[in-house]
């Protein structure tokens, strides 16, 4: 039982590797866009700033994710490792087709999907976690879109008598500092949703590592409120990896497709972004950083005219985003059905 434990620590760190390498695209999709930084320079930037979160947020989110949507009672690692499968499969099918969906939703809903597989819905902790979450399915795009549009319609009236190449050289800096800060608003949110999943494994099986000396003392979490520090580290370096990998599809879909960026219109989304989930960071809402940085594209492409958003790849965007939390659920729970016949816990 331990080799099966490390085994799916191991497949979370892979989530959240291939979380970094799904969602790069919301660091560096406005900073390539805008050709302020070459793509290799650009994931070197964001991997960094990934990394330094770990130092810099808080853990609210982690403790939300382990404890706050699924009945603690009824978690075992098959469960853990039915809702890694949902997630990653689902992220994957959309990365494969370019489609920028939250990589936190596919998580939380194929930890969902799994509790259901095992204890039906009565397995979902209903509170305000869940409200928070599903609430924010919505207002994270609009507030990044809403943040967005002011800030540049700020900038316009700041500007207004500035010409187009010097406005282009103020921001191309600036562009840095918000890509940075969008770099650290992701880390400091999708890690600990990693760091949640494998801190609820632990204290799940925490009766199997109680009295343990050496390595299976590193495992033994008492609860949710103890964080181990090596968690955290390995978590922000898989994602901080994955990130510098990159997930080239997504960001071409996110730096040009949506709409026509340049180093302004660039700086106004990043922050905007990072404004909304560092915010949540701060109360312990799992937002989707995917969700927030589209919206934000999209409200600073709206201050030029409506047209200059192509709201067909929006709509379709939009559309990954209702089905991302119940297609990772009935994926996990079908994973759970098949793993609770193949292994007895």
């Amino acid at each position: 039982m331990v080799i099966y434990v490390l085994a799916i620590i191991l497949i979370a760190f892979a989530f959240d590797f291939i979380n970094g390498f799904h969602d790069s695209a919301n660091a560096i999709a406005t900073i390539v866009g805008t050709r302020v930084l070459s793509p290799f320079a650009a994931v070197i930037w964001a991997a960094t700033f990934n990394f330094a979160a770990v130092f810099l947020g808080s853990t609210a989110v982690a403790k939300a994710v382990s404890n706050g949507f699924v009945v603690q009672e009824i978690v075992t690692p098959s469960v853990i490792l039915a809702g890694l499968l949902g997630a990653i499969t689902w992220n994957l099918i959309t990365w494969y087709w370019g489609i920028p969906s939250s990589s936190s939703h596919a998580l939380i809903g194929g930890f969902a999907g799994a509790a259901v597989g095992k204890a039906g819905f009565g397995g979902l902790l209903w509170g305000s976690k869940w409200i928070q979450t599903l609430t924010a399915i919505v207002v994270s795009p609009m507030l990044g879109m809403a943040i967005g549009f002011a800030l540049m319609v700020l900038v316009f009236n700041l500007f207004q008598k500035v010409t187009p190449r010097r406005v282009d050289q103020v921001f191309r800096p600036g562009q840095l500092l918000s890509s940075a800060a969008m770099s650290i608003a992701h880390g400091s949110n999708d890690a600990q949703k990693t760091i949640g999943i494998i801190v609820g494994l632990l204290v799940a099986s925490k009766a199997r590592f109680a009295g343990h000396t050496g390595f299976g003392s590193f495992l033994y979490v008492e609860s949710a409120d103890h964080i181990p520090a090596w968690v955290k580290l390995c978590a922000f370096t898989c994602i901080s990896l994955g990130t510098l990998f990159g997930g080239w599809r997504i960001v071409h879909t996110m730096g040009s497709r949506i709409t026509k960026l340049r180093p302004v219109s660039g700086f106004c989304a990043e922050t905007g972004a990072a404004i909304v989930i560092l915010s949540a960071s701060s109360f312990g809402i799992p937002v989707s950083t995917t969700h927030t940085i589209t919206g934000s594209i999209v409200g600073v492409g709206a201050t030029s005219r409506l047209s200059a958003v192509r709201w067909g790849i929006a709509r379709r965007i939009v559309w990954a985003w209702v089905l991302t939390i119940p297609a990772a659920a009935t994926i996990s729970a079908v994973a759970y059905l098949i793993l609770a016949r193949l292994i007895a816990e």
